[in-house]
């Protein structure tokens, strides 16, 4: 252990253990990362991983970039890393498995443990930042490896394999978390295409073509510049064809000639009127022969 959690065993803890034991305790802390190291404890091993993250962070900000903020809860099962406003879970690190903890003397804002990681078994450094609480927060791991002694001891090993039973259904549960969020940002992304296509292809700036317009009887008027067979009517089908001029007598609206005095027989009138047609059909004969 280190000496974080063996220098003041006699020392009375600051959290009840109820509140490590039934609850959890909260830190608010800057995280600056994790990264592989070596061996599991260790001062000297976790000043070279500070160093490495710290020289990581300067490159950060010289780059813009700001160091995420985290929200630490610490309890008996171990200490999970979650985003402040969502609370999603970044990062569950089972207490059996944390191996060494201990804020770093030469500055009073960081602290560290090492955690072996449960998928690829390599044990990771975890960073931290906090102005105030780097050292009270070290403390409360500390208290949290003390209770989960003492309960070890009294269920006989028990405990320990319920608590791995339920850290195991923890990760689960995360697992399914992080799919199920994975899922939404997939159908609001296939949401989000579908609108933009419907846009693109909404007849907004198109033109439509308009009908051809159409009388009281709902028929196209007649137009001598377009041919009648080119234009359909409104039921989509096209208009009768217009029929050829036949040399047949037309007849009237009573089925009656029409009335030409030319052609007329020659007792249809009196004498004296017949006399001046006759005259009227020579003159006009004499007319057309000199044309």
């Amino acid at each position: 252990m280190n000496r974080a959690f063996s220098r003041k065993k006699d020392k009375t803890w600051m959290h009840t253990p109820e509140a490590l034991s039934k609850h959890y305790i909260p830190y608010n802390a800057k995280f600056l990362g994790s990264t592989e190291v070596e061996q599991p404890k260790g001062t000297e091993v976790v000043r070279d991983a500070v160093r490495k993250l710290k020289f990581a962070r300067h490159i950060k900000k010289s780059e813009g970039q700001k160091i995420p903020k985290v929200e630490l809860q610490i309890s008996i099962y171990g200490v999970k890393i979650l985003e402040p406003k969502t609370k999603e879970v970044q990062h569950n690190c089972q207490l059996h498995r944390i191996s060494f903890c201990a804020d770093d003397k030469t500055d009073k804002r960081i602290f560290t443990f090492i955690c072996k990681d449960s998928e690829s078994n390599k044990h990771l450094c975890y960073v931290f930042d906090s102005e105030k609480c780097a050292e009270e927060i070290t403390l409360t791991i500390g208290q949290a490896f003390d209770l989960a002694y003492r309960k070890f001891l009294e269920s006989g090993g028990k405990d320990v394999e319920t608590r791995k039973q339920i850290a195991g259904l923890q990760k689960r549960i995360q697992d399914l978390e992080t799919e199920n969020m994975e899922l939404k940002n997939k159908v609001q992304d296939l949401e989000n295409q579908l609108r933009i296509t419907q846009v693109s292809t909404s007849p907004a700036g198109s033109v439509t073509p308009k009908s051809p317009s159409t009388d009281i009887f709902d028929m196209i008027p007649f137009s001598p510049i377009s041919h009648q067979s080119s234009i359909p009517t409104r039921n989509g089908t096209q208009p009768p064809p217009v029929p050829s001029r036949s040399t047949e007598i037309k007849r009237d609206l009573f089925g009656a000639e029409p009335f030409d005095p030319f052609n007329c027989g020659a007792g249809d009138f009196p004498p004296d009127i017949q006399s001046k047609l006759d005259e009227m059909q020579r003159q006009r004969w004499r007319g057309s022969k000199w044309d």
